[in-house]
């Protein structure tokens, strides 16, 4: 086994007390809380004591049976979510439950906030939700990431990149955050880990935004990294002690792939250029993790109102009877894929066996 290393050498990020209250008392610039500056001033004291101290998870209970290091202290929430997962996994096997798909609106735009108008993908999305829900014995959730831009409190943090200090120390589900010290809580991934899990096929719509996808959509699928060979156990790393995870890697690491099998469907529409870059790209990332395509109609990259002005690109759509039936037919074919899969018909030629060098 190689030598283990663990290598370090940032600057520090640790604020001294004045630029810590300075940060923390900016959330309250309106007016309206100058009547509670004593009130805040209390309340900044206890925050700087829990940033200093770094209380990331203040509220923990023993790990019990299953882990192993029963003894070990958890987050109460990492653990909350851990369950909703189970449960999700739980009715996704039942063979009795309805067939569910996951629509995944990759847009960040919201008529409720700045764009002040609906994003085109919002109207595709819904396309496709209509003809999937007319399937007897289907179900749909929609995943609106728009709602990052316009609701109070949603929040995706951004990954930290753990897998690449070894793989074991990337945990599923994701236990980087909350992270109480340094005001990282609320993340929405908590409750977006269970739908994608929940479903039996995944269609994301999603424009191009300069080239790549939208930095919504790029946040969920960086915090996907853990369900891609995430380690279900933190005690075995001792929550996140590298070289405990390195260590672990190196002695064979079974790479369990948590959302392997589901079929997904991906609709990239674009205005100038990138739309087929970026079919390609969510395609490789969904195919990486084990899910598989739905079929030639179920992955399509389109221009709307190509090269014409923003202010008409709706009424564009509008005309775009074929680009609507594009997406009608990529939903269908995600049904009839999800419908052969779970009745076994969908048999992926390569089940069975496993990648010499998983990554």
């Amino acid at each position: 086994m190689a030598t283990i290393k663990v290598r370090k050498g940032m600057p520090s990020v640790q604020l001294d007390k004045q630029e810590f209250k300075k940060r923390f008392l900016a959330r309250f610039y309106d007016p309206e809380f100058e009547p509670l500056r004593r009130e805040l001033d209390k309340i900044v004291e206890t925050a700087w004591v829990t940033y200093d101290d770094y209380h990331k998870s203040p509220r923990t209970r023993k790990a019990g049976k299953g882990f192993a290091d029963p003894d070990f202290d958890l987050p109460i929430e990492w653990l909350r979510t851990r369950a909703d997962i189970r449960a999700a996994e739980s009715a996704h096997k039942n063979r009795k439950s309805p067939s569910r798909v996951l629509i995944v609106n990759g847009s960040s735009r919201n008529d409720q906030t700045c764009p002040g108008e609906i994003s085109k993908t919002w109207r595709l999305v819904m396309l496709a939700k209509q003809v999937i829900e007319k399937t007897r014995g289907f179900e749909v959730d929609i995943l609106d990431l728009s709602r990052l831009t316009a609701e109070y409190g949603k929040v995706i943090f951004p990954c930290k990149a753990c897998v690449s200090t070894a793989q074991p120390l990337c945990h599923w589900p994701c236990s980087c955050y909350p992270n109480h010290a340094l005001g990282q809580a609320g993340d929405w991934m908590a409750e977006i880990y269970p739908q994608w899990v929940a479903a039996h096929g995944v269609m994301i719509v999603c424009p191009v935004n300069w080239y790549q996808a939208p930095s919504s959509l790029k946040l969920m699928i960086d915090r996907l990294v853990c369900a891609d060979g995430g380690n279900p156990d933190p005690t075995s790393t001792g929550g996140k002690d590298p070289a405990k995870a390195k260590s672990l890697e190196l002695a064979g690491w079974p790479y369990p792939r948590h959302l392997a099998g589901r079929v997904f469907s991906v609709v990239v529409h674009g205005d100038a250029a990138g739309t087929e870059n970026l079919r390609r790209i969510l395609t490789d990332w969904m195919s990486d993790i084990g899910m598989i395509p739905s079929g030639h109609l179920a992955l399509i990259d389109r221009y709307l109102g190509y090269l014409t002005p923003y202010a008409t690109s709706h009424d564009d759509l509008d005309k775009d009877t074929d680009l609507q039936e594009d997406v009608r037919n990529a939903a269908r074919t995600l049904v009839q894929a999800v419908k052969d899969s779970r009745s076994g018909k969908l048999q992926p030629a390569d089940r069975g066996l496993h990648e010499a060098r998983p990554k």
